[in-house]
């Protein structure tokens, strides 16, 4: 019923650009309003801007998310594309308004073809990596489970969440909510505290709007430091006991 009102919408209004956000829903709806407008459709975009000629140039990671191509959609209206939550900042309060409108929906008995049997909460922690003001990240680096619980001490610590790249996951250390990355959640925390992260783009793409990225990796070389706005070169397993006495210190003053 979603798409079919929102179809009839579009066909009336014709507008030029139809943004949907890539989150559960919006992954469900856009598709199937584009295949019935019978138009392009990109999804999970990262970037959206406008070419000379004003197409919409949509861009999202492609092969294996290995490299990052720019879409357009040159000859069918609207242009459409949905958009990862998080991967732009949030703008200056602005003193504009819009003009609300209420469209007329007329739907049949037979479009509402869904019934709601039971409707279970999600886990609010799970729920918060993606509007958390502090994220410890922990990577492959950190060896093992016993090793990763050590991310949630810095985290409590910091009135932070744990989060994690693909590999903790893989391995059961944490639950794939928690993931951060192009298969997982896009952040922008004021801090992000990376540990034992090598800084794969698949990890990156999921973490660039952070504010202040501090990293700790024992290799000097690793990609993550090219992110870093401090990094830390060293053992994680020693640091983090560090960190944690100079914050327990802070605290005490």
């Amino acid at each position: 019923p979603y798409a079919r009102a929102l179809t009839r919408l579009v066909q009336e209004k014709k507008p030029n650009v139809v943004l949907l956000g890539a989150t559960s829903f919006g992954r469900d709806l856009a598709p199937r309003v584009a295949a019935r407008l019978e138009t392009g459709l990109t999804a999970d975009c990262l970037d959206l801007s406008l070419d000379k000629d004003g197409l919409l140039v949509q861009t999202k990671p492609s092969y294996g998310d290995n490299v990052m191509v720019d879409i357009v959609i040159p000859e069918h209206r609207p242009q459409m594309a949905t958009v990862r939550p998080n991967v732009f900042p949030l703008p200056e309060r602005s003193t504009r308004t819009g003009k609300v409108t209420t469209a007329p929906v007329d739907l049949q008995p037979e479009d509402l073809i869904t019934v709601v049997k039971e409707i279970i909460a999600e886990k609010q922690e799970a729920a918060r990596i993606e509007d958390a003001d502090v994220i410890v990240c922990g990577g492959r680096g950190m060896g093992s489970k016993e090793n990763f619980e050590q991310l949630y001490a810095l985290a409590d610590a910091l009135g932070g969440v744990v989060g994690a790249t693909r590999p903790p996951v893989d391995e059961g250390w944490i639950d794939g909510a928690f993931q951060i990355g192009q298969s997982g959640k896009m952040v922008a925390p004021k801090l992000l505290i990376t540990c034992g992260v090598s800084g794969a783009i698949q990890f990156t793409v999921g973490m660039e709007k952070s504010k202040v990225v501090v990293a700790i990796n024992k290799d000097a070389n690793a990609p993550i430091f090219n992110f870093a706005t401090y990094g830390i070169v060293g053992d994680v397993k020693e640091i983090i006991p560090v960190l944690l006495q100079e914050i327990k210190a802070t605290a005490e003053r």
